[in-house]
Protein backbone atom coordinates (compact mmCIF):
# COMPACT_ATOMS: atom_id res chain seq x y z
CA UNK A 1 0.00 0.00 0.00
CA UNK A 2 2.95 2.58 0.80
CA UNK A 3 4.66 1.95 -1.94
CA UNK A 4 0.94 2.21 -4.70
CA UNK A 5 0.82 5.94 -2.32
CA UNK A 6 4.26 6.59 -3.35
CA UNK A 7 3.85 6.26 -6.83
CA UNK A 8 0.54 7.72 -6.49
CA UNK A 9 1.76 10.87 -5.34
CA UNK A 10 4.74 10.45 -7.36
CA UNK A 11 2.61 11.06 -10.50
CA UNK A 12 0.34 13.80 -8.98
CA UNK A 13 3.53 15.61 -8.72
CA UNK A 14 4.02 15.37 -12.33
CA UNK A 15 0.65 15.64 -13.27
CA UNK A 16 0.36 18.83 -15.65
CA UNK A 17 -3.84 18.39 -15.21
CA UNK A 18 -3.44 18.76 -11.56
CA UNK A 19 -1.17 21.91 -11.62
CA UNK A 20 -3.72 23.37 -14.02
CA UNK A 21 -5.96 22.96 -11.88
CA UNK A 22 -4.08 24.43 -8.78
CA UNK A 23 -2.83 27.28 -10.76
CA UNK A 24 -6.08 27.85 -12.16
CA UNK A 25 -7.86 28.06 -8.56
CA UNK A 26 -4.65 30.15 -7.05
CA UNK A 27 -5.88 32.96 -9.64
CA UNK A 28 -9.70 32.35 -9.43
CA UNK A 29 -9.13 33.16 -5.72
CA UNK A 30 -7.16 35.98 -6.31
CA UNK A 31 -9.04 37.47 -9.11
CA UNK A 32 -12.54 37.60 -7.36
CA UNK A 33 -10.49 39.15 -4.32
CA UNK A 34 -9.53 41.84 -7.04
CA UNK A 35 -12.61 42.69 -8.41
CA UNK A 36 -14.28 43.06 -5.23
CA UNK A 37 -11.81 45.73 -3.90
CA UNK A 38 -12.60 47.18 -7.21
CA UNK A 39 -16.02 46.85 -6.28
CA UNK A 40 -15.34 48.25 -2.92
CA UNK A 41 -13.37 51.43 -3.98
CA UNK A 42 -15.34 52.57 -6.59
CA UNK A 43 -18.77 52.52 -4.91
CA UNK A 44 -17.15 53.09 -1.26
CA UNK A 45 -19.00 50.31 0.78
CA UNK A 46 -16.97 48.09 2.59
CA UNK A 47 -16.72 44.49 1.39
CA UNK A 48 -16.17 42.02 4.31
CA UNK A 49 -13.50 39.01 3.78
CA UNK A 50 -16.22 35.91 3.79
CA UNK A 51 -18.50 37.83 0.08
CA UNK A 52 -17.51 35.45 -1.99
CA UNK A 53 -15.33 33.06 0.27
CA UNK A 54 -16.83 30.30 -0.73
CA UNK A 55 -17.16 30.41 -4.44
CA UNK A 56 -14.58 27.62 -4.83
CA UNK A 57 -17.30 24.95 -4.05
CA UNK A 58 -19.16 25.88 -7.31
CA UNK A 59 -16.72 24.77 -9.03
CA UNK A 60 -14.78 22.14 -7.35
CA UNK A 61 -16.90 18.85 -8.38
CA UNK A 62 -16.44 20.19 -11.92
CA UNK A 63 -12.56 20.17 -11.75
CA UNK A 64 -12.53 17.31 -9.90
CA UNK A 65 -14.83 15.28 -12.61
CA UNK A 66 -12.28 16.17 -14.97
CA UNK A 67 -9.07 15.16 -13.42
CA UNK A 68 -9.94 12.44 -11.29
CA UNK A 69 -11.18 10.92 -14.99
CA UNK A 70 -7.68 11.94 -16.41
CA UNK A 71 -5.94 10.58 -13.62
CA UNK A 72 -7.60 6.87 -13.12
CA UNK A 73 -8.16 6.46 -16.69
CA UNK A 74 -4.71 6.58 -17.72
CA UNK A 75 -3.76 4.09 -15.61
CA UNK A 76 -6.00 2.14 -17.33
CA UNK A 77 -4.88 3.27 -20.90
CA UNK A 78 -0.98 2.75 -20.14
CA UNK A 79 -2.06 -0.63 -18.07
CA UNK A 80 -0.70 0.43 -14.99
CA UNK A 81 -3.25 -1.33 -13.18
CA UNK A 82 -3.12 -4.39 -14.71
CA UNK A 83 0.76 -4.25 -14.09
CA UNK A 84 0.15 -3.37 -10.59
CA UNK A 85 -1.94 -6.58 -10.50
CA UNK A 86 0.64 -8.63 -12.44
CA UNK A 87 3.16 -8.20 -9.28
CA UNK A 88 0.53 -8.94 -6.29
CA UNK A 89 -1.00 -6.17 -4.83
CA UNK A 90 -4.78 -6.37 -4.38
CA UNK A 91 -7.21 -5.03 -5.93
CA UNK A 92 -8.25 -3.14 -2.52
CA UNK A 93 -4.86 -1.49 -2.11
CA UNK A 94 -5.22 -0.24 -5.96
CA UNK A 95 -8.80 0.84 -5.22
CA UNK A 96 -7.81 2.86 -1.59
CA UNK A 97 -4.68 4.29 -3.14
CA UNK A 98 -6.37 5.83 -6.12
CA UNK A 99 -8.81 7.39 -3.94
CA UNK A 100 -6.58 8.69 -1.38
CA UNK A 101 -4.81 10.81 -4.38
CA UNK A 102 -7.69 12.13 -5.36
CA UNK A 103 -8.71 12.96 -2.04
CA UNK A 104 -5.85 15.03 -1.62
CA UNK A 105 -5.88 16.14 -4.88
CA UNK A 106 -9.40 17.83 -4.30
CA UNK A 107 -8.19 18.86 -0.81
CA UNK A 108 -5.61 20.73 -2.39
CA UNK A 109 -7.45 22.66 -5.17
CA UNK A 110 -9.61 24.05 -2.16
CA UNK A 111 -7.10 25.52 -0.31
CA UNK A 112 -5.14 26.90 -3.04
CA UNK A 113 -8.17 28.93 -4.04
CA UNK A 114 -8.33 29.58 0.04
CA UNK A 115 -4.63 30.96 0.14
CA UNK A 116 -5.35 33.52 -2.29
CA UNK A 117 -8.02 34.89 -1.18
CA UNK A 118 -6.68 35.33 2.12
CA UNK A 119 -3.08 36.20 0.98
CA UNK A 120 -4.90 38.46 -1.05
CA UNK A 121 -8.22 39.49 0.53
CA UNK A 122 -7.01 40.35 4.28
CA UNK A 123 -4.67 43.45 2.69
CA UNK A 124 -7.53 44.93 0.65
CA UNK A 125 -10.67 43.88 1.62
CA UNK A 126 -12.45 44.90 5.54
CA UNK A 127 -12.73 41.92 8.56
CA UNK A 128 -14.88 38.51 8.29
CA UNK A 129 -18.62 39.65 8.78
CA UNK A 130 -19.47 36.77 11.00
CA UNK A 131 -17.50 34.79 13.58
CA UNK A 132 -14.60 33.28 12.36
CA UNK A 133 -15.62 30.04 14.34
CA UNK A 134 -18.26 29.89 11.64
CA UNK A 135 -16.13 30.22 8.68
CA UNK A 136 -13.71 27.28 9.76
CA UNK A 137 -16.87 25.29 10.04
CA UNK A 138 -17.88 25.79 6.87
CA UNK A 139 -14.38 25.08 5.04
CA UNK A 140 -14.51 21.46 6.77
CA UNK A 141 -18.07 21.06 5.73
CA UNK A 142 -16.74 21.98 2.16
CA UNK A 143 -14.14 19.59 2.25
CA UNK A 144 -16.35 16.32 3.18
CA UNK A 145 -18.35 17.87 0.25
CA UNK A 146 -15.23 17.72 -2.01
CA UNK A 147 -14.74 14.34 -0.57
CA UNK A 148 -18.33 13.39 -0.98
CA UNK A 149 -17.66 14.06 -5.06
CA UNK A 150 -14.29 12.44 -4.98
CA UNK A 151 -15.68 8.89 -3.96
CA UNK A 152 -18.90 9.10 -6.09
CA UNK A 153 -16.12 10.47 -9.00
CA UNK A 154 -13.62 7.71 -8.54
CA UNK A 155 -15.95 4.99 -8.15
CA UNK A 156 -17.05 5.48 -11.45
CA UNK A 157 -13.35 5.55 -12.94
CA UNK A 158 -12.36 2.60 -11.12
CA UNK A 159 -15.31 0.81 -12.93
CA UNK A 160 -15.03 2.00 -16.22
CA UNK A 161 -12.11 1.40 -18.08
CA UNK A 162 -12.45 3.87 -20.70
CA UNK A 163 -11.29 7.42 -20.22
CA UNK A 164 -13.54 9.39 -22.60
CA UNK A 165 -16.54 7.77 -21.25
CA UNK A 166 -15.57 7.96 -17.70
CA UNK A 167 -15.15 11.83 -18.42
CA UNK A 168 -18.20 12.30 -20.29
CA UNK A 169 -20.21 10.12 -17.36
CA UNK A 170 -18.63 12.18 -14.39
CA UNK A 171 -18.73 15.86 -15.95
CA UNK A 172 -22.47 15.08 -16.84
CA UNK A 173 -22.82 13.59 -13.39
CA UNK A 174 -21.81 16.82 -11.56
CA UNK A 175 -23.48 18.80 -13.99
CA UNK A 176 -26.68 17.03 -13.27
CA UNK A 177 -26.61 16.79 -9.75
CA UNK A 178 -25.96 20.68 -9.88
CA UNK A 179 -29.36 21.45 -11.58
CA UNK A 180 -31.07 19.23 -9.19
CA UNK A 181 -30.05 20.76 -6.61
CA UNK A 182 -30.88 24.78 -7.99
CA UNK A 183 -34.07 23.13 -8.78
CA UNK A 184 -34.30 22.23 -5.01
CA UNK A 185 -33.64 25.43 -3.62
CA UNK A 186 -35.59 27.16 -6.35
CA UNK A 187 -38.33 25.01 -4.91
CA UNK A 188 -37.10 25.49 -1.22
CA UNK A 189 -37.21 29.35 -1.30
CA UNK A 190 -40.30 29.78 -2.78
CA UNK A 191 -42.67 32.06 -0.15
CA UNK A 192 -45.75 29.97 1.75
CA UNK A 193 -47.43 33.02 0.95
CA UNK A 194 -48.18 35.50 -1.41
CA UNK A 195 -48.40 39.07 0.06
CA UNK A 196 -51.69 41.22 -0.91
CA UNK A 197 -51.02 44.11 -2.83
CA UNK A 198 -52.72 46.87 -4.75
CA UNK A 199 -52.82 48.42 -7.99
CA UNK A 200 -54.82 50.67 -9.76
CA UNK A 201 -56.97 49.79 -12.82
CA UNK A 202 -57.64 51.50 -16.08
CA UNK A 203 -60.46 53.33 -14.58
CA UNK A 204 -58.57 55.18 -11.70
CA UNK A 205 -59.97 52.07 -9.18
CA UNK A 206 -57.79 51.07 -6.99
CA UNK A 207 -57.74 47.20 -6.72
CA UNK A 208 -56.37 45.34 -3.38
CA UNK A 209 -55.59 41.81 -4.36
CA UNK A 210 -55.38 39.84 -0.66
CA UNK A 211 -52.52 38.02 0.19
CA UNK A 212 -53.06 33.92 -0.82
CA UNK A 213 -51.29 30.46 -0.34
CA UNK A 214 -48.63 29.91 -3.01
CA UNK A 215 -49.21 27.30 -5.05
CA UNK A 216 -45.79 26.18 -6.02
CA UNK A 217 -44.40 26.19 -2.09
CA UNK A 218 -43.78 22.40 -1.20
CA UNK A 219 -45.66 21.55 1.84
CA UNK A 220 -45.93 18.03 4.46
CA UNK A 221 -43.40 15.05 3.13
CA UNK A 222 -42.42 16.59 -0.26
CA UNK A 223 -40.71 19.49 1.46
CA UNK A 224 -39.51 16.95 3.49
CA UNK A 225 -37.86 14.60 1.29
CA UNK A 226 -36.59 17.67 -0.97
CA UNK A 227 -34.71 19.08 2.62
CA UNK A 228 -33.32 15.72 2.86
CA UNK A 229 -31.87 15.98 -0.39
CA UNK A 230 -30.62 19.50 -0.54
CA UNK A 231 -28.57 18.50 2.50
CA UNK A 232 -27.89 14.97 1.32
CA UNK A 233 -26.50 15.86 -2.38
CA UNK A 234 -22.79 17.27 -2.36
CA UNK A 235 -24.42 19.68 -4.91
CA UNK A 236 -27.07 20.63 -2.01
CA UNK A 237 -24.19 21.43 0.40
CA UNK A 238 -22.54 23.38 -2.92
CA UNK A 239 -25.39 25.71 -2.61
CA UNK A 240 -25.75 25.88 0.60
CA UNK A 241 -22.00 27.09 1.29
CA UNK A 242 -21.86 29.22 -1.42
CA UNK A 243 -24.63 31.33 0.47
CA UNK A 244 -23.38 30.60 3.55
CA UNK A 245 -26.78 29.42 4.86
CA UNK A 246 -25.21 26.32 6.74
CA UNK A 247 -27.30 25.33 9.14
CA UNK A 248 -26.71 22.02 10.18
CA UNK A 249 -22.87 21.44 9.38
CA UNK A 250 -22.82 18.48 11.38
CA UNK A 251 -24.99 16.58 9.57
CA UNK A 252 -23.72 17.88 6.34
CA UNK A 253 -20.81 16.19 6.92
CA UNK A 254 -22.07 13.15 8.59
CA UNK A 255 -23.75 12.62 5.29
CA UNK A 256 -20.73 13.43 2.84
CA UNK A 257 -18.89 10.72 5.35
CA UNK A 258 -21.54 8.12 4.36
CA UNK A 259 -21.66 9.19 0.44
CA UNK A 260 -17.58 8.51 0.40
CA UNK A 261 -17.76 5.49 2.80
CA UNK A 262 -20.73 3.63 1.07
CA UNK A 263 -19.24 4.89 -2.75
CA UNK A 264 -15.58 3.37 -1.82
CA UNK A 265 -17.14 -0.12 -0.48
CA UNK A 266 -19.54 -0.22 -3.41
CA UNK A 267 -16.74 0.25 -5.45
CA UNK A 268 -14.40 -1.74 -4.33
CA UNK A 269 -16.64 -4.73 -4.48
CA UNK A 270 -17.31 -4.37 -8.18
CA UNK A 271 -13.96 -3.03 -8.61
CA UNK A 272 -12.55 -6.97 -7.54
CA UNK A 273 -14.40 -8.54 -9.58
CA UNK A 274 -13.88 -6.78 -12.95
CA UNK A 275 -12.13 -8.04 -15.48
CA UNK A 276 -9.16 -5.84 -16.27
CA UNK A 277 -8.53 -5.96 -19.82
Amino acid sequence: MSRLLGAGFSRLKKSKCFWGFMIFMFLFGGYLRIAEFYNQERYDVPIPLDSGFFTYVTVIGILLSAFISLFIGTEYNDGTIRNKLVIGHTRVSIYLSNLIVCLTAGLLMCLSFLCASLLIGIPLLSPFSIETRDIVVMVLVSFMMSFAFTGLLTLTAMICQSRAVTAVINILAVFFLLLVSITIMSGLNQPEVWESYSYTDDYGNEITVPAEPNPDYPRGALRDIMEFCNDFLPSGQVMQLSMMSVNEPALLSLYSAGILLVSTGVGIFIFRKENIK
